[in-house]
């Protein structure tokens, strides 16, 4: 499914010689071209790929200004933006202005950070977003048809770790819900927040891990109420594997209502069991890339011991016993029977 393109512009943070951070802008968006079109698809999709996001909105802001009083204290984010998606509003001063606040971020947090600042307004399955990135290139080479070498610089979009996402159409219907904004969260440890959240002005006040993690332990509990056996709750936790992977691909929340469709009981038999809840799941948030794992597997490490199976195989190779705390596995790999066989003789 294709995108709708109203504006793509990218400038660019760099070093210069003097060892400063320096803004190059550009001053005029791309034309819409198929090339453009497939890039704006491939960014949003290597966003909605990504595990780890938060999800907020903006917050009041009192900007300091700079230290020297002689100049103006900068807009914030959200008055930029406000004034860029009106009819009149100037995508290309918006982007560098915002470029610009982005900059005075890094340096207000002691970041360094360069590459390429990209910013895309575009339509996907009749929702408005605004997409800003900062991404790096990588090195490629090529052979020629003379069959000669050559380098070029393309967007390393797989490493792609500094960028948010706003939902503008969420913003202008629903703004008091505060999550029209989601963003890469981490990178080796570090919050990417330290100077993103800080440019963008924005608050984090959805744990998303911690949402897919609660409606997976209530899709537990709800299937062994149901009293399913063991093969209708596999086929009940592929369903919602499958659910899963559908709204990761799309970008697009999970709907509490919408996933009570999937499993068995009522048409609303689900979203009933979760109202009732000691902590109801909230109705709909971003799906979780992670939560697949656990849909598929039992894992676990700790005391030198790393575990990984498959669901489907408990009960049936695999068998556990709780009150002894015993595993017992039947048909071990080959390639590990292998070791055991040797470490033995």
């Amino acid at each position: 499914m294709s995108a709708l393109i109203h504006h793509f512009v990218v400038h660019q943070l760099s070093i210069n010689q003097q060892q400063e951070l320096v803004l190059i802008p550009r001053n005029r968006c791309f034309d819409v071209s198929p090339a453009i079109e497939d890039l704006a698809q491939q960014i949003n999709h290597a966003f909605n790929v990504k595990p780890a996001k938060g999800v907020g909105g903006f917050v009041a802001q009192v900007d300091e200004g700079s230290a020297d009083e002689q100049q103006e204290p900068q807009t914030p984010f959200a008055d930029l933006l406000k004034d860029a998606i009106s009819v009149e509003g100037d995508f290309v001063k918006f982007s560098i202005s915002a470029s610009e606040k982005l900059k005075k971020s890094l340096l207000d947090t002691a970041s360094v950070e360069t590459g390429f600042v990209i910013f895309s307004h575009y339509q996907f399955l009749a929702t408005d977003y605004l997409m800003i990135a900062i991404i790096n290139t990588k090195q490629h080479v090529e052979i020629t048809s003379e069959l000669e070498l050559t380098a070029s610089d393309h967007l390393d979009l797989a490493k792609m770790q500094l960028a948010v996402r706003i939902d503008l159409t969420q913003l202008s219907v629903m703004p008091e819900q505060q999550r029209y904004i989601s963003f890469i969260k981490g990178r080796m440890g570090r919050k990417v927040s330290d100077f993103f959240m800080h440019f963008i002005g924005c608050e984090e006040l959805v744990d998303i891990k911690q949402q897919n993690k609660q409606l997976l332990n209530t899709v537990d509990a709800y299937l062994a109420a149901e009293q399913l056996d063991p093969h209708e709750k596999h086929q009940a936790r592929q369903k919602v594997a499958e659910y899963y992977k559908e709204k990761l691909e799309q970008g697009e929340d999970i709907q509490v209502k919408e996933l009570a469709t999937k499993l068995p009981g009522q048409e609303n038999s689900f979203y009933q069991f979760n109202q009732t809840a000691e902590q109801p799941v909230e109705d709909n948030f971003q799906a979780d890339r992670s939560a697949l794992k656990t849909l598929a597997k039992f894992s676990g490490a700790g005391g030198g011991i790393s575990l990984s199976f498959e669901r489907a195989l408990l009960g049936d190779r695999i068998s556990y016993d709780p009150s002894s705390d015993t595993l017992m596995i039947r048909g071990i790999p080959p390639n590990l029977k292998d070791q055991l066989t040797k470490a033995q003789s």
